[in-house]
């Protein structure tokens, strides 16, 4: 059946993948972006994807009409902007992730898909995380996660339905590159530098998915039977894929040509550790059929490095480091201290500010 699907976030990592995989399966799709990575691009610009900008704390009941699904990605995405400003974190990705859904029942959305994220189980020690595990957030990003997890479910009924796709640390080439995500970032080290640089001890647990394969379990959750996804949560990602930093690295050096490991003065263990069960997605949704391992990805990510010519300004610049981008929109007077798009003449004045201080 065909739906009529918006997508937020549609502009980001995972969003400018997932919309080309939804529409090749015979959906309509509406991106929503509020385009804080705009011209941070990879590659080719993906043609044809017309979207909507908008900040997500705006949105309003006709922004809902007439579709019958959401797969809602947007979202402050990493624990690093979530440190720059918790409060922040919690309004956007929890408390206006959840009007979102208010105003998506309210317009006889059916379906709502929520990217949530393995990151909640926090230090889970040696049992593998399944579903029901208990959730131990380290970080404002994976309290907002829970949080949203939480009301969503409280606005579940029999006419609305949502579903928590928890993903594994995602990782592959995309038209809107991260290199801030673990496995993007050993690789881009090592083509950049010859070097696999570790920032812990190497023994945190880690699992892995392909942003493709985070996009496949998405469009499998939205063709299931009400039944199968009603309220319930899934782990995403392959039993396989979870890995320690340090084996990731060593896939890494088997990968990137005359590379070796280096890890950085004063690495620590992190606090982050966390085995994943992914059973349950298995059973539930056979739709869901993931292509790629790690090594497959650090092979896709090797050979899209070297076609685009990806260097140290690449590799220590802000297009590709969420955080660094936001700062600069920041320091350049774009955004305002709440994340919120300057008027031209809001800009202006900024500047003047700033020129006077100095």
């Amino acid at each position: 059946m065909k739906l009529r699907i918006l997508l937020t976030g549609s502009h980001g990592y995972i969003g400018s993948v997932m919309r080309p995989m939804l529409e090749a399966a015979g959906h309509e799709v509406a991106g929503l972006d509020t385009l804080f990575y705009e011209g941070c691009d990879f590659g080719p610009v993906p043609a044809g994807e017309p979207l909507r900008r908008k900040d997500l704390r705006d949105m309003e009941p006709r922004d809902l009409e007439g579709f019958k699904a959401v797969v809602h990605l947007a979202a402050l995405c990493n624990d690093p902007i979530g440190d720059l400003n918790p409060a922040l974190t919690e309004e956007i990705n929890c408390r206006a992730g959840l009007r979102l859904a208010a105003l998506a029942k309210d317009a006889g959305v059916e379906r709502f898909v929520f990217a949530s994220s393995c990151s909640m189980y926090g230090a889970a020690g040696d049992q593998f995380a399944t579903e029901e595990s208990p959730l131990r957030p380290l970080t404002p990003y994976a309290v907002s996660k829970v949080q949203t997890e939480e009301g969503l479910s409280r606005m579940a009924d029999q006419r609305f339905s949502p579903v928590y796709m928890r993903n594994a640390t995602a990782y592959g080439a995309s038209p809107r590159l991260r290199i801030d995500v673990v496995l993007n970032n050993l690789t881009a080290w090592a083509h950049c530098t010859g070097k696999v640089r570790i920032m812990s001890d190497g023994t945190p647990w880690r699992p892995l998915v392909h942003v493709e394969d985070i996009c496949r379990a998405a469009l499998a959750a939205l063709e299931a039977p009400r039944e199968a996804v009603h309220n319930q949560a899934f782990n995403v990602g392959v039993d396989e894929e979870n890995y320690q930093v340090k084996d990731l690295a060593e896939i890494v050096r088997a990968t990137v040509p005359g590379c070796s490991i280096e890890y950085a003065p004063g690495a620590s263990a992190d606090r982050r550790d966390y085995r994943v069960d992914f059973s349950k997605i298995r059973r539930a949704l056979p739709g869901f059929q993931p292509r790629w391992n790690a090594r497959l990805g650090a092979a896709q990510l090797e050979s899209a490095f070297s076609l685009n010519r990806f260097g140290m300004a690449d590799l220590q610049g802000r297009r590709y480091t969420r955080l660094l981008q936001l700062r600069h929109l920041m320091d350049a007077g774009a955004l305002d201290s709440e994340l919120r798009w300057r008027t031209s003449t809001e800009q202006q004045a900024a500047a003047a500010s700033r020129r006077d201080l100095s």
